[in-house]
């Protein structure tokens, strides 16, 4: 039996994911997290690193999770996997480097790469570190990999992040006469809700006497602005922010939603998009990053620039006043899904990169 050994958060649904898929495989799957976690059939090791109270901290700060190298080594040294894969770039990135085990592979998944290496000089030198001492790079989007060449000349794999089609489906719901907005993202500025929220407005404004709703799921640092924006435009009665949606009730959320919006500033890639879609929920999303890839433009959404609050407007109204093309959209979304973003398929794509690698 193979021995695959991830460094990686062991909460996280990506990295459940990944190990879920393995152990079906008959891997032995070990996780080195610095944030807890428990996975059924997976050996997680926990270093309580208080990720979460270090999120805004300086790098220094987080350079100080290197004490728990002496530790992790012994993990290493015990299990002798025979692959290290690291499913973050900078942070887990940097502790792979330091752990010495061959191959090692690095997954970049987005803010890694588009924040990280440009907050300072010290930050750009880790991750050309990092890239330099992996033996492998994946990454679940093309354009992340055109950022991570800025870095390195290495090989790059594209491993993308599939949806599960039997979990995301449309399902019916009780629905109102509303026409209903959505959006489940993390409220980070990053992901650029405060222009969803102004696009609303101005829909509103437009069309005072429709019933429409703008429901927003999910949890983050950016919560209290994002009421006080609501507040400030006077959309209290209008606006629901519905808390972080637990990930049996996602798919669910997405089909009680007419059309959900993504106006992110920056993504690796739209994995929220993509489970919209799967749902049979046509997309609006932003020309940043990865998005563009998640949906295939003026068929199974739209795409908009982003900090363009008028541009998404004028798309909701497209998808609200005409119901043949949204039905029509949200079909073809899931055709979209299954041709290109099916879980499996997706898997078996990064097992046989597995197979290539541990067959060497």
């Amino acid at each position: 039996m193979k021995t695959i050994c991830y460094l990686a958060d062991g909460s996280s649904p990506h990295t459940i994911k990944w190990c879920d898929y393995f152990k079906e495989k008959e891997y032995n799957i070990h996780v080195l997290s610095l944030n807890g976690g428990e996975i059924e059939g997976v050996t997680v090791h926990n270093f309580d690193a208080k990720v979460i109270e270090q999120r805004n901290k300086g790098i220094l700060k987080k350079v100080g999770r290197i004490k728990f190298i002496k530790e992790m080594r012994k993990i290493i040294d015990d299990i002798n996997p025979d692959l290290l894969h690291a499913q973050y770039a900078s942070s887990y990135g940097f502790l792979g480097t330091l752990l010495k085990s061959h191959p090692y592979a690095i997954s970049v998944w987005g803010t890694d790469i588009y924040e990280f290496p440009n907050n300072g000089p010290i930050q750009k030198q880790i991750i050309k570190h990092n890239f330099r001492k992996a033996d492998y790079i994946f990454t679940n989007s093309r354009a992340m990999a055109r950022e991570v060449n800025k870095y390195t000349d290495k090989n790059v794999d594209v491993t993308f992040f599939g949806v599960d089609m039997e979990k995301f489906k449309p399902v019916e719901v009780e629905k109102n006469d509303n026409f209903i907005i959505g959006i489940i993202k993390s409220l980070e500025k990053r992901y650029g809700i405060e222009y969803l929220i102004k696009a609303f407005k101005l829909l509103k404004d437009e069309y005072p006497q429709k019933k429409i709703i703008l429901k927003i799921g999910g949890s983050g640092q950016n919560l209290n602005n994002l009421v006080s924006l609501v507040k400030e435009l006077g959309l209290e009665n209008d606006v629901e922010f519905l808390g972080r949606i637990s990930p049996n009730n996602i798919a669910k959320t997405f089909c009680s939603f007419d059309v959900t919006v993504f106006p992110s500033l920056r993504e690796g890639f739209g994995v929220a998009a993509i489970e919209s879609q799967a749902c049979e929920v046509p997309v609006i999303v932003t020309n940043v990053g990865g998005h563009p890839e998640s949906v295939d433009n003026n068929k199974t959404g739209f795409i908009v620039e982003p900090e363009k609050p008028k541009e998404i407007k004028d798309k909701i109204i497209k998808l609200m006043n005409n119901e043949e093309l949204r039905i029509h959209m949200g079909k073809e979304g899931r055709k979209f899904v299954r041709e290109n973003y099916e879980f499996n398929q997706n898997f078996h794509d990064i097992e046989e990169l597995y197979s290539e690698i541990l067959n060497k």
